[in-house]
């Protein structure tokens, strides 16, 4: 394990929901009471989704949350594959968050029009508060994918020919990512082994672009390597 990280190692994906809802709640409060509200950087797939689930159960000062997403799907608005429908259903449209304080990505322009769009949101935003992201089994993560090069600049990229369907995306870039007070990784599926052991061995992979003083790891066992 990488000693620059500070790890929850945890048996099984429902602890590793449970751990990083409980989290995102403390740094909520924390943020809130340092200076008035919570910028909370959204991430899509299986494990972030039990996490929303459990904070749309939750106590929180909701009315201080603001909401962004680490990158989204050029589909329609409506689609089901989109991260940004996903969130709204598991936690969104179940709490009291302003919705003048959810930030979706305008994907459906294409990720050009969607990219610039959100560059202007997320440069008004910066630093989050905290910023949640999980890892594919290729070492990808929100919409950076291994064999893809970004201008290092940009807030936000444009994504074409993505590994995985749909092929057009919209993400915000490594640097913007990692301009946070905290940053969780949520790592969770045997087939996530690979990709820790070649990112603890400093393997060029999209998650090790991920640079910050404060980042957390919560994986459960069949992720954790030996």
């Amino acid at each position: 394990m990488r000693p620059d990280y500070l790890w929850y190692c945890l048996e099984t994906p429902d602890q590793v929901a449970e751990a990083a809802c409980r989290e995102i709640l403390n740094a909520a409060e924390k943020a809130i009471a340092n200076h008035g509200k919570f910028k909370l950087v959204l991430a899509g797939g299986t494990t972030p989704e039990k996490v929303y689930r459990l904070l749309a159960k939750s106590q929180a000062d909701w009315v201080n949350w603001w909401i962004y997403h680490g990158d989204e799907r050029c589909l329609p608005v409506d689609h089901k594959d989109r991260n940004s429908v996903m969130a709204s259903e598991a936690l969104l449209d179940q709490v009291a968050i302003p919705k003048n304080q959810i930030f979706d990505i305008s994907a459906e322009l294409g990720p050009e029009q969607g990219a610039a769009a959100y560059r202007r949101i997320v440069a008004d935003a910066l630093p989050f508060d905290l910023v949640l992201l999980g890892m594919g089994e290729d070492g990808h993560t929100a919409s950076l994918f291994p064999g893809h090069v970004h201008d290092l600049n940009e807030l936000t990229h444009a994504v074409f020919n993505s590994p995985k369907p749909p092929p057009e995306r919209v993400s915000i870039s490594a640097n913007a990512l990692s301009n946070a007070e905290q940053i969780f990784i949520l790592v969770t599926g045997a087939n996530k082994r690979d990709a820790i052991k070649q990112w603890c061995s400093d393997v060029d992979l999209p998650i090790a672009s991920i640079s910050n003083k404060n980042i957390s790891i919560m994986i459960d066992r069949d992720a954790t390597i030996d």
